[in-house]
């Protein structure tokens, strides 16, 4: 019966249905697909999520669909359940959520990468041009101190590196980065640029300091000063910006001792630290460089001919010959002793501190070897000799004329022999090859092969603008062969040729001195040997001194009347144009004066610095309260006006040696006369021998070698 009752009541249902009557049960329910479409994505690992638990993943730009639909009226909510990465991005939803009631394809994910801006301070900045880069590539000139950004952002998690591309200038700085690199997870605003000006120190050496705490004082740019004790290395305490001017004076010179210091390399623009300027406290000081301290020295250290060597050393002598050759080596030829017996004519090189024996004999009083007139050979020498006049031509040959000394057959007397020494050979000629000779003088002005000065000692030289050389005056003879006289000749040696150009052809003549400062054709000095010569920078003749004649015709061991050569005038320029007790006017050591006149002297020796002033030293005359004796005082002739430089200003002097190779300024040659000089290529004067005093006291003949510093 059940079983019955069960299979009625099912079928009953299906018949009505089939038969049109009775209620019906409704259809499921619609469902549709939630989808759309993405863009701009770049990155891997992108999720969506529909309703909070749809997941789909989505590897490109494009449309997309989740698997599960909604029904229909069903809510959906799309949202990004996983961002994307490699690189990092943000994708955004927009139609994202609604109510479905179709198939939904508006739903747009948009995706951007996430980049950060990267930036930070600069500071300390004061010059101009900083260029920072970011990553080698992107660059940002920066102006003012403060903060900065590149204008290129980059990909979060990307690497960022911050350097200085460009460091500034005007002023030169050197700006440096910290925390400039690293992984950006957001924008980066603490990159540290910090900018500091480039300076650099000023300073140098300090040479020749002979005292400690002695006054000197050093300024840079006139605001930093710097007290210097002792000579060394230096170092001022403010440096100076890079590209910057530096000026290193001296504010105040040492007192304790006194020294004249004077800088080199002190000025220029800094681009490294300067160490290369230097204070020199030698200037206006002697410095004892060789040979004895003891007069009377011999010649015995000749050494091998050839061959220098620190033990070769000159014998002492005086009214030798020096020169200086193109290289700056000195050369130095013959000369006489302080008994007036022995006279050389061995020929020595000074180079690098040691002499050399280069020719002539060991031996003294040695005749002449002439060879033929006009041939060199290397047996040619002149003879022993002393008191000649020397000059070096255009080619750097060296001439020699006169001097008194021994012929080709060992005669004594005054020479008028003319020789030139070029290539390491001496070559005769002109002149006679005997002593005593009588002048030749022809016409005046007018130049002739047979022209020749008598034979003669203790003239004075000079070399014009052209390659000529003048002759003036000496002891000898004149054209009438007067024997052993005092000259005033004016020669010219040019092409060849000699040229009496003015004076007297006849021995003993008076100065005419006209008027004190004014050339005049009829103005002369007067006849006289002994005398300083040089040339000044517009190419004047100047004399100063020597032994003669004064305007009345008197002889004078000493004068020191100062004469002024040019356009073919004598000018009487300073000094007395009478003879007799002529004092030294000193003045103030190291002022110049109107008033300051050397006294009167003979054999003192004079040159010329690079500025054209005009340097005199010693000789035999008369000292500040006309004592008659050797001197050693130093002048410098500038402006018109002379100066007392250093030395005594009283006559006979001992010498103060100091320590050989030390400047210092308590040494001092002591009083002679007759010495030789030279200049190198600094400016420095060397003073070798003559007669005069040694360290003991004792005048004789001298062989000691000394350097002043102007």
């Amino acid at each position: 019966m059940k079983a019955r009752f069960s299979l009625l009541a099912a079928i009953i249902p299906f018949l009505l249905s089939a038969c049109g009557g009775g209620s019906s049960t409704p259809p499921p329910p619609s469902q549709f697909t939630i989808g759309g479409s993405v863009s701009g994505l770049a990155g891997t690992g992108l999720v969506l999520q529909d309703n909070g638990g749809d997941n789909l993943s989505v590897s490109a730009n494009g449309s997309f669909t989740f698997k599960t639909p909604v029904t229909s009226g069903g809510a959906y909510s799309v949202t990004v359940f996983t961002q994307p990465s490699s690189p990092a991005q943000t994708c955004a939803v927009t139609n994202g959520s609604g109510t479905a009631a179709a198939n939904v394809t508006s739903v747009q994910v948009a995706c951007t990468t996430v980049t950060h801006t990267i930036g930070g301070m600069v500071s300390g900045l004061s010059g101009a041009g900083l260029v920072l880069q970011d990553n080698g590539g992107d660059n940002l000139t920066v102006t003012a101190s403060g903060s900065f950004t590149f204008a290129t952002a980059i990909t979060k998690g990307s690497a960022y590196s911050v350097t200085v591309l460009t460091q500034p200038s005007g002023p030169a700085q050197n700006c440096a980065v910290t925390n400039g690199s690293g992984t950006a997870t957001a924008d980066v605003t603490n990159v540290q640029v910090a900018c500091t000006t480039v300076t650099h120190t000023i300073g140098g050496t300090v040479t020749n300091l002979a005292g400690t705490n002695g006054g000197l004082q050093l300024e840079n740019n006139g605001n930093d000063t710097l007290n210097v004790n002792a000579h060394g290395a230096f170092t001022f305490a403010m440096a100076v910006d890079d590209g910057s001017a530096y000026a290193v004076t001296i504010s105040m010179q040492p007192t304790s001792p006194a020294q004249d210091c004077e800088v080199t390399n002190g000025t220029g623009t800094a681009t490294a630290n300067v160490t290369n300027v230097t204070v020199d406290c030698g200037h206006n000081e002697w410095t004892w460089m060789g040979g004895s301290n003891l007069a009377n020295q011999p010649g015995i250290s000749y050494g091998t001919k050839g061959t220098p060597s620190a033990s070769n050393t000159p014998g002492a002598r005086d009214t030798g010959l020096i020169w200086t050759d193109t290289s700056g080596n000195v050369w130095l030829f013959g000369g006489v002793d302080f008994t007036n017996t022995f006279r050389y004519n061995d020929l020595w090189k000074y180079s690098a501190g040691q002499w050399t024996w280069m020719g002539g004999s060991n031996l003294a009083n040695q005749a002449g070897i002439y060879g033929t007139l006009g041939t060199a050979s290397a047996s040619n020498i002149p003879g022993a000799r002393s008191g000649s006049i020397r000059w070096t031509d255009s080619s750097g040959n060296v001439w020699l004329f006169g001097g008194r000394g021994y012929d080709v057959v060992g005669g004594f007397g005054d020479l008028n022999d003319l020789w030139k020494y070029s290539n390491g050979q001496w070559t005769w000629m002109g002149g006679s090859n005997l002593a005593n000779q009588k002048g030749v003088y022809g016409t005046v002005g007018t130049p002739a092969a047979n022209n020749i000065p008598g034979a003669r000692r203790l003239s004075l030289a000079w070399v014009d603008s052209q390659g000529s050389m003048w002759l003036f005056g000496g002891a000898g003879y004149d054209s009438a062969g007067s024997n052993d006289q005092q000259l005033n000749d004016l020669w010219k040696y040019s092409n060849g040729q000699w040229t009496w150009m003015g004076g007297s052809n006849l021995a003993d003549q008076k100065g005419v001195y006209g008027s004190l400062g004014m050339s005049s054709a009829s103005n002369v000095p007067g006849a006289r040997q002994s005398a300083v010569a040089w040339t000044d920078a517009s190419g004047n003749f100047w004399l100063f001194g020597g032994s003669g004649y004064d305007s009345t015709g008197t002889a004078h061991a000493q004068l020191n009347d100062l004469w002024k050569y040019n356009n073919g005038q004598w000018t009487w320029m300073s000094g007395s144009k009478l003879g007799g007790v002529l004092l030294g006017q000193y003045g103030t050591q190291g002022t110049p004066s109107a008033a300051n006149d050397p006294g009167g002297r003979y054999l003192a020796k004079g040159w010329t610095d690079a500025s054209g002033n005009f340097w005199l030293f010693g000789g035999n005359g008369y000292d500040a309260v006309g004592t008659l004796g050797y001197l050693n005082d130093l002048w410098k002739y500038s402006n018109g006006e002379w100066t007392w430089m250093s030395g005594s200003e009283l006559a006979d002097p001992t010498g103060f040696y100091g320590v050989q190779g030390t400047a210092s300024p308590d040494n001092f040659p002591g009083g002679r006369d007759s010495s030789m000089t030279w200049i190198d290529a600094q400016g420095n004067l060397w003073l070798l021998g003559g007669s005069g005093y040694d360290s003991t006291g004792t005048v004789a003949d001298l062989s000691d070698l000394w350097m002043y510093k102007p």
